[in-house]
């Protein structure tokens, strides 16, 4: 998770007197590793994609672009962390200083992502209800444009607020040193998190910012994690409503409609599964609840998931794509199997409909650089 805190000798009450503690780390370590080079694999795979299909300026695909760049910067300081951790330390006390800086840096880079998928999510939403109002008045440019230049700015402010939240983490934890509490050996496992209120902290100032980039980290969680769940909800009422007011619905657009259901609802349960066991650590840590199985499986759970995120979006993007493509495949083999004689016949009764019922008789479907 990235915490940052002092003393490492209250981590001996965390595990059981029978198990190893070098052992269970190095379990840790492998683990951070594995899953840190998924993660650069799955977000590179996004950027490379996006960029060969020429989507990248799309705005509903920018924010993903984003998110996939701090993945990939993430996933590289989760790796970075995992290296430090497999070499002996030959200077302790500038290998501490790095790695104090390091989480410090991850911290910056997991928070962007959390407003990432906000900015992402409402993008989405914003491009659904300009295609529901399009549909329903025929008029919609201004307000696409507006949310445009909107989701631009909110980028620019995902860019910019983790980085003036974690200025004082940076900048005052090296004035005062409190990287001297690190742990040589343990340190820079980034999914780490030692006792915050040990009482081997040398000065107060490092005890009130390890308390504080743990609360900038569970305050942003549960704020992206309640804005994505209500944006994707409303999302998928939204897209029913589009759906039900065109009055028929033919197989393929059910078939469309499914996907969205389904990747609305992946959506979430990625986002909670990655950072989930985190914040649930981190609220244990704060209660300061003494229990070692308990402590060993979320440290196992926050090393499976935390630093796997890049991986199952990229997980989650494929199969979207593959989906979508799949329903616009289908749709053009009806087309070409149709006999010319019933594609008249289709063109004859698509006439006799209502104006606002006639773009239903050759149903279309929503653009397929839409990732859900």
């Amino acid at each position: 998770m990235g915490s940052f805190a002092p003393g490492a000798a209250a981590q001996e009450l965390l595990l059981p007197q029978d198990w190893d503690r070098a052992q269970f780390f190095t379990v840790i370590h492998w683990i951070q590793a594995v899953t840190a080079t998924l993660s650069i694999m799955g977000s590179s795979s996004i950027i490379g994609y996006t960029i060969f299909q020429n989507t990248t300026r799309s705005p509903e695909v920018r924010p993903l672009v984003y998110l996939s760049l701090s993945d990939l910067f993430l996933g590289l300081c989760w790796l970075t962390g995992a290296l430090f951790y497999s070499r002996e330390a030959s200077h302790p006390t500038r290998e501490g200083t790095i790695c104090y800086n390091l989480q410090a840096t991850g911290q910056i880079f997991y928070v962007a992502s959390f407003l990432y998928t906000m900015n992402y999510t409402w993008q989405l939403y914003m491009d659904l209800k300009g295609k529901f109002n399009q549909h329903l008045h025929g008029q919609m440019p201004q307000m696409l444009n507006y949310s445009t230049h909107l989701g631009r700015i909110a980028i620019l402010f995902s860019s910019l607020i983790p980085i003036f939240l974690m200025a004082p983490v940076l900048g005052l934890g090296n004035h005062f040193q409190c990287s001297q509490n690190f742990t040589a050996e343990h340190g820079c496992l980034l999914l780490h998190m030692e006792n915050m209120l040990s009482p081997r902290s040398q000065h107060v100032t490092c005890t009130v910012l390890c308390l504080y980039s743990t609360g900038v980290f569970l305050v942003s969680f549960m704020v992206s994690f309640l804005a994505v769940l209500i944006l994707l909800i409303r999302a998928r009422m939204l897209y029913k409503r589009f759906v039900n007011s065109m009055g028929y619905v033919g197989d393929q657009q059910w078939a469309m409609l499914k996907v969205v259901e389904q990747a609305v609802a992946l959506y979430p349960v990625v986002f909670f599964c990655c950072w989930g066991p985190a914040f649930i650590l981190g609220i244990v840590k704060l209660a300061r609840i003494d229990n070692a199985s308990v402590f060993m499986a979320l440290y196992v759970l926050e090393a499976l998931t935390a630093s796997s995120q890049g991986f199952l979006n990229c997980v989650v993007y494929g199969w979207t794509q593959h989906m979508f493509h799949c329903v616009k495949r289908k749709a053009c083999c009806d087309v070409d199997t149709q006999t010319p004689l019933l594609r008249s016949q289709k063109r004859f009764y698509a006439s006799t409909l209502p104006a606002h019922l006639q773009a239903v008789a050759e149903p279309s479907f929503p653009s397929t650089t839409t990732v859900l």
